[in-house]
């Protein structure tokens, strides 16, 4: 039978769910012991109780966060990143950050959603995100369970024809959006758990959904809540044009192998020095070295 082509549309473990874009999803699985397709995967299926993806097509872009102990990809073919964050639960900026650094790495175009506006708390939480608006991330302000018709209609002209993934820290409201935006689809939320001031996992697998209200080929992908993000697979120079704000400056210091830590006449440091960069994001940047720094020298280890 001949092969037909569909989309990856969840992934639980070694089985998936494919979009053929004729009826519901077909139930699939890897060929082989690994399962290697993730959510937005295009692929071949080969026909069968359940169907069995056949091959992967190439990829655009890779989204993927790895530490010390292991690396997992979120997902593939992106056309955007929105990182959604709020000031209750207590805002996990370092997430943020790193989110956004893994999306630039990648070529990914990405943005900061500023949920639960209405609480009082916000404008401590907007002052902080102050850095990143200066380094040219636009900050889209909401708040999608009380207001969800003006949340759906802001994120709109983002979505319009794109496929666009949420991430975020567990209890920013991710799944509440996701409601808003694709109608029917139910997306179970559950209320923050006060005593850990954390939300508790709502989202166990990344989905992709459809958003029919939209022109063709949007489509929103919601991912498990979490509060780690290691960047391990990115080499120093991929971390240095991460950063918009460092990328900029990069061959303006005196040696061009500077890793704007301690060299003599670094650019990156001056311009911290002169309030031109924000110290934060500057700290965010040699903490991440710190980490790659450390992993070249235990891969070099025998």
């Amino acid at each position: 039978m001949p092969l037909r082509p569909a989309r990856i549309v969840a992934a639980f473990g070694r089985s998936y769910l494919a979009d053929t874009g004729v009826g519901e999803p077909l139930p699939c699985v890897a060929r082989g012991k690994r399962s290697v397709a993730v959510c937005g995967d295009q692929v071949m299926l080969q026909p069968g109780t359940p169907a069995v993806i056949a091959s992967i097509l190439p990829r655009s872009n890779v989204l993927w966060r790895q530490d010390a102990w292991r690396s997992k990809i979120f997902a593939v073919n992106l056309d955007l990143l929105l990182v959604v964050t709020a000031s209750e639960p207590a805002p996990n900026l370092e997430l943020v950050g790193r989110a956004l650094i893994a999306a630039q790495a990648e070529g990914i175009p990405a943005a900061v959603i500023l949920n639960k506006c209405d609480l009082p708390s916000t404008p401590s939480l907007r002052a902080k995100l102050q850095p990143l608006q200066k380094a040219g991330y636009t900050v889209i302000e909401l708040t999608a369970r009380q207001a969800p018709a003006q949340a759906t209609a802001i994120l709109s002209t983002w979505l319009d024809g794109r496929t666009t993934m949420l991430i975020g820290a567990s209890g920013v409201g991710k799944s509440t959006l996701v409601n808003a935006l694709a109608p029917g689809v139910q997306v179970h939320t559950q209320a923050i758990s006060a005593a850990l001031n954390a939300g508790r996992h709502t989202t166990t697998a990344t989905r992709l959904y459809k958003l029919p209200g939209l022109g063709p080929g949007s489509a929103l992908l919601d991912s498990p809540g979490f509060q780690a993000f290691g960047l391990n697979h990115l080499s120093v120079t991929q971390l240095q044009h991460a950063l918009p704000e460092i990328a900029k400056l990069n061959g303006t210091c005196r040696f061009n192998n500077c890793t704007h830590r301690q060299e003599p006449g670094c650019a990156v440091r001056a311009a911290v020095e002169a309030g031109n960069l924000d110290a934060s994001r500057y700290a965010l940047y040699l903490r991440v070295l710190d980490e790659l720094l450390g992993a070249s020298s235990t891969k070099a280890t025998p």
